[in-house]
């Protein structure tokens, strides 16, 4: 996969940023991690004070996974419509906070099981990754050019912040062994409890763990061929997601176990993508927790939300916003 280089953020605009918090009539530091959330836009915008945040933007990723079979999850195989219909009628917790926070929405199936499907739908589920590849190689180059371009609609018409996000019965399985197999970590301590499952729900997702990780390992230094057998198209689509982001010079704000999972992949396809993502709130997931080291990412917030459907990261847009008119409009000594 051929992919440009990777520009940096702004050295200046951050360097003036930094220096204007500085002039601020308060104690040096007092800011704390506020001021160097509005560092971290100047940078990402080029510019300083930074531009109020006209249209930040979620997109929700949606996909179904063979695994849930196996009795991973605490919901069953094919709830991941009902959870969709919770997101667009705004009566899901991520719908309530977009609002509260003026984070616009949108969810795209690119893998749900069901009879009809989005235009970018690569398949209808992918595969029990404990047994079978998730998807072919041809299902992965679709699937994360599907992401480039996704982000590439959402730069297009105007986001300036994007947050990934992830919808999908038995997710996190392919998250946690992805995570595993990248950063070198046991089964055993990437397994959570998801959804919600109980201790026979967590065994089964450590078995199905394991016997996924036995099958990936021989990849573990070829992002793609990881994807094709233990990932999943929407895991597919949100790393190619989290690539275009960067390629495109937009901040990222990553959240949830299935997203730091694309996140570790986007950034071995394309190295210094990680300057532009902010780690919205620390996961209780315990697989989040060698993502946070592997990419040396801090989080803003620790609110204990284990959702993968951006309802953490929708939760930080506020500070950003406060950042912003700190930079911009707070008096100087």
């Amino acid at each position: 996969m051929e992919l440009p280089a990777i520009t940096a953020p702004d050295v200046d605009a951050r360097r003036a940023a930094v220096a204007r918090h500085a002039e601020l009539d308060v104690p040096d530091g007092a800011l704390g991690r506020l001021a160097e959330l509005g560092v971290w836009l100047a940078a990402a915008q080029g510019v300083c004070p930074p531009r109020p945040l006209a249209r930040p933007r979620l997109v929700v990723i949606a996909g179904d996974h063979g695994i849930a079979a196996a009795g991973v999850s605490a919901h069953a195989p094919g709830d991941t419509l009902r959870q969709i219909a919770g997101i667009q009628e705004h009566t899901a917790p991520v719908g309530v906070l977009a609002a509260v926070a003026g984070v616009s929405m949108r969810v795209v199936d690119v893998a749900l099981d069901t009879d009809e499907g989005d235009q970018r739908r690569i398949r209808r589920g992918s595969g029990r990754i404990d047994r079978e590849d998730a998807l072919t190689a041809d299902e992965v180059d679709r699937a994360l050019a599907v992401g480039r371009a996704l982000a590439d609609e959402e730069v297009d018409a105007g986001a300036d912040l994007l947050v990934p996000a992830s919808l999908g019965v038995g997710a996190t399985t392919p998250a946690a062994t992805l995570v595993a197999a990248l950063t070198g970590t046991e089964p055993v301590a990437v397994i959570g409890r998801g959804s919600g499952i109980d201790d026979a729900g967590w065994m089964r997702k450590a078995a199905a763990v394991r016997d996924a990780l036995r099958r990936a390992r021989p990849y573990v230094r070829d992002p793609l061929a990881l994807l094709r057998v233990a990932g999943g198209a929407d895991i597919a689509a949100l790393t190619g997601f989290c690539v275009q982001a960067a390629l495109r010079r937009t901040p990222v704000l990553l959240d949830g176990l299935v997203v730091g999972a694309a996140a570790l992949l986007a950034d071995e396809l394309a190295k210094g993508a990680r300057e532009w993502w902010l780690y919205a709130q620390r996961s209780p997931d315990p697989a989040m927790a060698p993502v946070e080291e592997h990419l040396g990412l801090s989080p803003v917030l620790d609110l204990g939300i284990r959702l993968g459907d951006g309802t953490g990261a929708v939760a930080a847009v506020p500070l950003l916003q406060m950042a912003v008119r700190l930079l911009g409009e707070a008096g100087h000594a």
